[in-house]
């Protein structure tokens, strides 16, 4: 995937859903709508097609899950970031803070605070 290229929203979330630690998909969408303060719901269809994507694209691998007592891993299907999905993720952050700062230089964040 090339750097240049902005990520999907839900991709971008992904990814930061999967920055610390494996996850299975019902996780991923719970940490999604979690982190995006409910604004982003990855219905079944959307996740798992974005996920089958993103792992074509090389950002994310499917892997065995967690080992030990009490471990789904067998039933569910467990992803985690790959070293160009943490690239991407990284790049695109710095695309949007730069676009928040120049919101910022231009006060609308302010403006916006007073309507």
């Amino acid at each position: 995937m090339a750097d240049s290229k902005p990520l999907k929203p839900q991709w971008f979330q992904i990814l930061l859903a999967l920055t610390d630690h494996e996850l299975h998909g019902l996780a991923i969408m719970k940490t999604v709508l979690q982190q995006t303060d409910g604004q982003m719901h990855l219905w079944p269809a959307r996740l798992y097609g974005s996920l089958k994507q993103m792992v074509e694209e090389g950002l994310i691998q499917e892997t065995d899950g967690p080992a030990g007592p009490g471990a789904d891993s067998d039933r569910r299907r467990f992803y985690r970031v790959t070293t160009a999905g943490r690239t991407a993720l990284a790049t695109e952050a710095r695309r949007l803070r730069s676009y928040v700062e120049a919101a910022e230089q231009k006060n609308v964040l302010a403006q916006s605070e007073r309507s």
